[in-house]
């Protein structure tokens, strides 16, 4: 990892910007759930990680709870990163199928992977300051991957935030639809890809299937070697 993205996770990691949501996160870190009682949690903001050389973006909307906000990293040790794992390793994306905790060997092939809030809101439900306070971090990271060409949005939260920071700075006025596998070509000559995002409701209802995901980032890869 090069001095800047070094320098930008150190300043996420020590970010106090939103009281309501450090004081959530201690909260969460302190009383823990049961199955994960004896576990010492991250309990701080959560970076991006993945190939700084990367080509293919994944972003969510925050850590989970016990997910991220737990293991310290994003999308890992909850059962969204479980589905979406088995999905990237499965269109080689990934070298292994799971991500349970930090330094557990997983490795992304040309792929960054983190959350437009880097610090979960209670009820997932962020207040808009804060999403703008977060934002320069996200701006920073789409700064620094020189080579990036294909942004996945987990969610349609994640993918309106996306596009609010692309309407600022482009002043775009065009419409966005949300709907999964549909893509748009952003002014940088990025495209940006919606998903439905791996949620427990979302799987166990079938509004995503491990078919429908599969064939999405099959497209994304190839779009982000084109």
């Amino acid at each position: 990892m090069n001095i800047k993205f070094k320098k930008l996770n150190k300043t996420i990691i020590n970010c106090k910007k939103c009281p309501r949501l450090t004081k959530f996160i201690k909260k969460i870190s302190s009383e823990k759930r049961k199955q994960n009682i004896n576990e010492k949690y991250w309990g701080k903001p959560v970076t991006g990680f993945g190939d700084i050389n990367a080509k293919l973006m994944i972003i969510g909307l925050a850590p989970a709870a016990h997910g991220g906000t737990r293991t310290g990293r994003a999308f890992t040790g909850d059962k969204s990163g479980d589905f979406l794992f088995k999905s990237l390793h499965k269109v080689n994306i990934s070298n292994q199928n799971f991500s349970e905790k930090k330094n557990d060997g997983l490795k992304l092939k040309s792929t960054y992977i983190t959350n437009i809030l880097k610090c979960v809101p209670p009820g997932d439900k962020p207040k808009n300051n804060e999403l703008i306070k977060c934002s320069n971090y996200f701006i920073s990271e789409l700064e620094q991957l020189k080579k990036l060409k294909v942004i996945v949005a987990l969610g349609k939260v994640a993918f309106d935030n996306c596009l609010k920071i692309y309407k600022k700075k482009f002043n775009l006025n065009k419409k966005f639809e949300f709907k999964h596998g549909k893509k748009y070509l952003l002014p940088d000559n990025r495209i940006l890809i919606a998903c439905y995002h791996p949620s427990p409701r979302n799987v166990n209802t079938k509004v995503i299937t491990p078919l429908m995901i599969n064939s999405l980032f099959k497209k994304a890869k190839k779009f982000s070697t084109l």
